[in-house]
């Protein structure tokens, strides 16, 4: 197994729509082993591939419960209710947490690694990371989910930052 870098805000990497997986092969569960890995390694509670620069619609995600690190692949959002204001973060844009409103609860559908039809659901932590590395695999950021005036002043932070100052 191996730990990757994890590509920043700003590569273009992040905003590409990622190519769905046709098949569950050895190389697939490589990839799997190794965002986890990275992910943990981080450490963070979600990593979607195209965040160590591979265009594939997969996502590794730990919502800390007793269930531990689980995979998605070529996830659907099912159903989305409610509306819930969150500090939130990102291992693309690290060390920044800012509150991100998003639907309350989520269901997303997806493959296992061994093929088979898997949906996750829950509110809280689980929502939350169901939909931020869903919206990872579509070229977004949790930039895109923030409200006008608060997404200005975090690309204020962040270009700061960028210059030192």
């Amino acid at each position: 197994m191996a730990i990757y870098p994890i590509r920043e805000y700003g590569d273009p990497v992040l905003r590409m729509v990622t190519k769905p997986v046709d098949e569950i092969d050895d190389s697939i569960r490589r990839l799997v082993a190794d965002m986890i890995e990275t992910m943990y390694d981080a450490p963070g509670v979600g990593l979607a591939a195209n965040q160590i620069g591979v265009g594939r619609r997969v996502a590794v995600f730990d919502a800390q419960d007793e269930l531990e690190a689980r995979v998605m692949i070529n996830p659907r959002v099912i159903h989305t209710e409610g509306e819930f204001e969150m500090e939130e973060g990102c291992l693309s844009v690290p060390g920044y947490f800012w509150p991100i409103t998003r639907p309350a609860y989520a269901v997303v559908e997806a493959t296992d690694l061994e093929g088979d039809t898997v949906t996750y659901e829950g509110d809280g932590l689980m929502g939350r990371v169901l939909q931020h590395e869903f919206a990872h695999l579509d070229g977004g950021l949790l930039l895109d989910a923030m409200e006008r005036r608060v997404r200005k002043k975090a690309m204020r932070e962040i270009h700061r930052a960028s210059l030192g100052l």
